[in-house]
């Protein structure tokens, strides 16, 4: 099933893996209105309970996503930043709380805001060729679309700093080593591998891959103290939920599993 969200943003599901396409050439750069659409798909995605995961990748061989086009910030309007600030927060703190399990495809050039939506991912793969960077301070801006704390939370404060403070960009093998991103693939392999990978959630119950992602997410703002009780509600919760049943019962039963999603 392949759709056309906006003219930038398109999708296609295949089994339970929705595959999004950001498709803006030459640089795959994001616009309002992509932004726009791309907060409304992840919302779609959220009410199918047959999708389990998605992949985002870049349309073309060079980019997967230069970022912003610099041209709405040209006119140092602040009613135009105060706009594109509120629609990137939402659109990629919207991926960030997907249900189920969101993977980056990193096939090219991953700049600004085309490293801050791969941020807001689960997962991210990136092909040998990719190069990642925020360079918005080159130009009088910054991150705001969750790049300061989610590229900290990957790699620490002192790569957070030379990436963000020093400009400097990141191959993908140097972006394994410091974790922001979890593999590195050949050219050309990075959707296929993706893909791949999300499929494998489709092993797991979707209700009880939600309340694991929700309680690793849950570290990033509050103690450990916190988690462990959080962890404990939600393991019983998942008690309430029909998958609970048949994943148990699929297993003594030594048969594959017919997830509901409830």
């Amino acid at each position: 099933m392949q759709h056309n969200e906006d003219g930038a943003i398109q999708y296609q599901i295949t089994d339970h893996v929705a595959v999004i396409t950001i498709s803006n050439p030459p640089a795959n750069t994001w616009t309002r209105d992509s932004l726009v659409a791309l907060k409304q798909l992840v919302l779609s995605l959220n009410a199918m309970p047959d999708v389990y995961a998605l992949v985002i990748t870049g349309q073309g061989e060079k980019f997967f996503s230069a970022g912003a086009d610099l041209n709405l910030f040209a006119s140092g309007d602040k009613s135009v930043a105060i706009d594109m600030a509120r629609v990137f927060g939402e659109a990629f703190e919207t991926l960030s709380a997907f249900r189920g399990v969101s993977i980056a495809a990193i096939n090219g050039y991953a700049m600004g805001g085309g490293l801050e939506v791969a941020l807001a991912c689960d997962i991210r793969i990136a092909e040998q060729q990719a190069r990642m960077a925020l360079p918005e301070a080159k130009v009088g801006l910054l991150p705001c679309a969750g790049g300061t704390q989610n590229l900290t939370a990957l790699v620490g404060e002192g790569w957070a700093k030379r990436i963000i403070l020093c400009g400097e960009q990141v191959d993908a093998n140097q972006a394994v080593t410091i974790g922001l991103i979890e593999e590195v693939v050949s050219q050309g392999e990075a959707l296929s591998r993706a893909v791949a990978l999300a499929n494998n959630v489709a092993n797991q119950s979707p209700t009880s891959v939600s309340a694991c992602k929700q309680l690793i997410q849950n570290a990033r703002t509050s103690p450990i103290s916190h988690g462990l009780v959080i962890e404990r509600e939600l393991f019983i919760g998942l008690f309430n939920s029909e998958d609970q049943k048949e994943g148990v019962n699929a297993f003594l039963e030594k048969r594959p599993p017919q997830w509901k999603n409830r």
